[in-house]
């Protein structure tokens, strides 16, 4: 992982399932044979608009009636699914040009996720883009994860910037509602597969197709105004 540099005063953070790695379908699969594992069946389009929230969240949105064994073993069970299927994840169109599009501005990058640390793992071997990330986030540095706005401030800390330094890219409704409760402007893509609509509604700057969408037009994203804040440009 790359160090942070002295004097580097701005950063992007970006959450990676459905953001930098095309994995939220993935996860839904995985949740649908858990839930039918532990007995309480749930619909793959009702898991899908919960995908990117906190995983104990996830499970008592969508599993009520279990109780508390159940939902663990469901989240084991769908950690192994998830696992089982790694081979099929790819980095999503322009990823990786995208962090190192930021990095050459002289902007910190930081991996800002509340993925386990096993599934990070993963992840990061996918991206193969570790040398250009700064700071990274897992759910072991919270309790509670998106909708709340703890693994985003997290990220700040750990960059070691100001909300209004930052700016978020991420793909799903719980990563512009953390963000508006941290106070970081968020860039949302639509690679997650959740409409353009919802997200500007929910509070997202800008949203853009994918990655390479991003990268393309970043100089009229609020990312251009980190450079100039860094003097990088």
């Amino acid at each position: 992982m790359k160090r942070r540099r002295r004097g580097t005063a701005a950063a992007v953070l970006f959450d990676i399932d459905g953001t930098l790695v095309d994995s939220n379908y993935q996860h839904v699969h995985a949740w649908c044979r858990a839930f039918t594992d532990i007995g309480t069946p749930v619909d793959a389009w009702r898991i899908h608009r919960c995908i990117g929230m906190d995983g104990t969240t996830l499970v008592k949105t969508l599993a009520e009636g279990a109780d508390d064994d159940a939902r663990t073993r469901a989240k084991d069970l769908h950690s192994k699914y998830y696992k089982e299927s790694a081979s099929l994840l790819r980095p999503l169109p322009g990823a990786r040009g995208l962090l190192e599009a930021v990095e050459k501005l002289g902007v910190q990058v930081v991996l800002a996720t509340s993925a386990p640390d096993d599934e990070l793992a993963i992840l990061r071997d996918v991206l193969d883009c570790d040398h250009l990330v700064s700071a990274m986030t897992s759910s072991e540095d919270v309790d509670t994860a998106k909708p709340r706005p703890d693994i985003i401030n997290v990220a700040l800390e750990r960059a070691g910037v100001e909300p209004a330094h930052a700016v978020f890219v991420g793909d799903s409704v719980w990563d512009v509602e953390a963000c508006k409760r941290a106070d970081v402007v968020t860039l949302a893509l639509l690679s997650g597969g959740v409409s353009k609509c919802e997200l500007e509604e929910a509070g997202a700057h800008q949203v853009f197709e994918d990655a390479l969408d991003l990268c393309q037009h970043l100089d009229d994203t609020p990312i251009a105004a980190l450079a100039n804040l860094v003097g990088a440009r």
